[in-house]
């Protein structure tokens, strides 16, 4: 019977190719298997040969789809502390927002490609960047700038701070939206969103007996700088305000802004977040 079906098949009109094991009718391959006097003794060939199909390249035939959709496999951060095990396909979609999967580095002053975790992004920012760290949820910073006009894309300042067991980092930095220069300051935490949600900040500045103030959340570092900056979620200063706060002058910009840091706790009885300082 398979001798009179192959012969049906192959004086139709739809061309086969058998090479290696794969039968090709009508542009759709089948794996067939390999007779055994092919495989020579003592070799082992790759995963990947073994999962492309030789005739049209592809990376899976469909028998071997259905055969790592059957496998469960360990996230591939399992060394970084992930223990979640995953069907394949399942695997790589989780992969891709794992909690601890690496990070990127969050300086923003030149093209980092350094990734890791916190503790390793920590020392690398202190040794590398020689970025300041700071201990302790409140701060006070006075930036001066000789030119208040360049401020196309000039980043200032980053500054890391301490507290409540986290990292934070702290941006200062001047640069336009369309023609109009601003100053923002804004603050991002050293872990995922979920955990960023738990804390609050903010911001202050001013001078001639006027003043800004911002209140929010830190943004996650899984957002990047240019994101963050981009929304404009953070204390925006238009260049004009700058140098009125500044004394009015314009040779010299010169701004004081202070903040804190605090942790939101659940109020046991009401449910409302109150603060938690240190």
């Amino acid at each position: 019977m398979e001798s009179e079906s192959s012969e049906s098949v192959a004086s139709s009109a739809s061309p086969v190719m058998e090479e290696e094991g794969i039968q090709s009718r009508g542009g759709c391959h089948q794996f067939v298997g390999v007779p055994k006097h092919q495989i020579q003794k003592g070799t082992t060939p790759s995963i990947y040969k073994l999962l492309e199909c030789p005739v049209c390249s592809n990376s899976m035939c469909l028998a071997l789809e259905k055969v790592a959709e059957s496998l469960e496999m360990p996230c591939k951060y399992l060394a970084l502390g992930c223990r979640e095990i995953f069907p394949y396909y399942s695997k790589i979609k989780h992969e891709l927002v794992c909690n601890f999967r690496p990070y990127n580095c969050p300086y923003a002053g030149s093209d980092c490609s350094v990734v890791g975790d916190i503790p390793f992004l920590v020392t690398h920012l202190r040794d590398d960047h020689k970025v300041d760290m700071h201990s302790g949820s409140t701060f006070n910073h006075r930036y001066v700038k000789s030119n208040p006009r360049e401020v196309e894309n000039a980043t200032w300042m980053l500054t890391v701070f301490h507290c409540f067991g986290q990292y934070f980092c702290l941006h200062f930095e001047a640069f336009q939206i369309g023609m109009a220069p601003v100053y923002m300051a804004f603050l991002r935490f050293m872990g995922d969103e979920t955990e960023a949600h738990n804390y609050s900040y903010s911001l202050e500045v001013g001078g001639n007996g006027r003043k800004i103030i911002w209140e929010g959340n830190p943004r996650s570092i899984r957002d990047s700088h240019r994101k963050v900056r981009d929304s404009h979620d953070g204390l925006v200063i238009q260049r004009n305000l700058a140098i009125f706060f500044s004394g009015g002058e314009r040779k010299d910009l010169k701004l004081r802004v202070t903040g804190r840091i605090w942790k939101e706790q659940q109020n046991p009885e009401g449910g409302a977040c109150i603060p938690l300082c240190t």
